[in-house]
């Protein structure tokens, strides 16, 4: 365990070094969920001011562009340090040393949730002096809505992963598109009833529908909806078991085939 430990913290070792000379991927992470974040609140503002519904939801829209880009972050997070040891051709060196497989998606894990972090929580930082809103106000239930959204980023990483071993970098572009496949059926703007009735089954079968659902029902109700947040944990269980087992699957089979040293399209 201490030896795995110590594998995992050398992969973020050499990602905090990259970061600590490259100040621009920083200023990257932190543009987008800041872009968004102030698009958005001024949409807010506007609504709040015609629409009533919004003015007993202040903030609604603001807290469901931050925590859709928990998941991008986390989804890009892990994606992008694989696609970055795949653009340097690094995964034969890497996996000379005693690093296992495992132990290399653990470590892509972590830089989900560091890349999420430093890209979300400038922009909900920001929020605060300018539009008067706190994502932090919810509490306990943002930590919940927050891990689960994670899971389910590194969920959709393992897979993209899994496409990376098996093509190379003919896949890369689904890396960049993927997550947002899931964005019109896992209700981030609107409830799921607003969607046809032979639609509404592929949304409640995605965890972010219910995280999203019970966002609304913590700010407009002021309820934590305990049934919505044990849905989303069941369902990331399972595409976090059927993820890992892609990952390793596909990564056993680049090794067989000497894909490994063989990234390029």
């Amino acid at each position: 365990m201490t030896d795995s430990l110590q594998r995992i913290s050398a992969m973020l070792l050499r990602h905090y070094y990259l970061f600590r000379g490259s100040w621009t991927r920083i200023f990257d992470l932190m543009y987008w969920p800041v872009l968004q974040m102030v698009i958005w609140g001024f949409i807010t503002v506007f609504l709040n001011q015609h629409s009533n519904w919004f003015a007993q939801a202040a903030g609604v829209l603001i807290g469901a562009v931050l925590l859709w880009d928990v998941l991008v972050r986390a989804q890009f997070g892990f994606t992008l340090s694989l696609l970055e040891e795949m653009w340097s051709r690094n995964l034969a060196n890497l996996f000379v040393a005693p690093l296992r497989p495992y132990e290399f998606g653990l470590s892509l894990m972590a830089m989900g949730i560091i890349r999420s972090a430093i890209g979300v929580v400038p922009a909900a930082l920001l929020a605060i002096p300018l539009f008067h809103y706190s994502i932090f106000e919810m509490g306990l239930p943002l930590i919940a809505f927050w891990s689960m959204l994670i899971m389910l980023g590194w969920s959709i990483g393992l897979g993209i992963a899994a496409l990376l071993f098996r093509f190379g970098l003919a896949a890369e572009s689904y890396a960049w598109a993927s997550i947002f496949l899931i964005q019109p059926v896992s209700g981030v703007w609107y409830p799921v009833e607003v969607l046809p009735g032979w639609l509404q089954p592929v949304a409640w079968a995605l965890p972010t529908t219910h995280v999203f659902e019970g966002m609304r029902a913590v700010l407009i109700n002021g309820t934590f909806r305990w049934d919505l947040f044990a849905s989303a944990f069941a369902l990331n269980i399972l595409y976090l078991a059927l993820g890992f087992g892609a990952f390793l699957f596909a990564f056993a089979r680049a090794r067989q085939r000497g894909q490994l040293l063989q990234s390029s399209e």
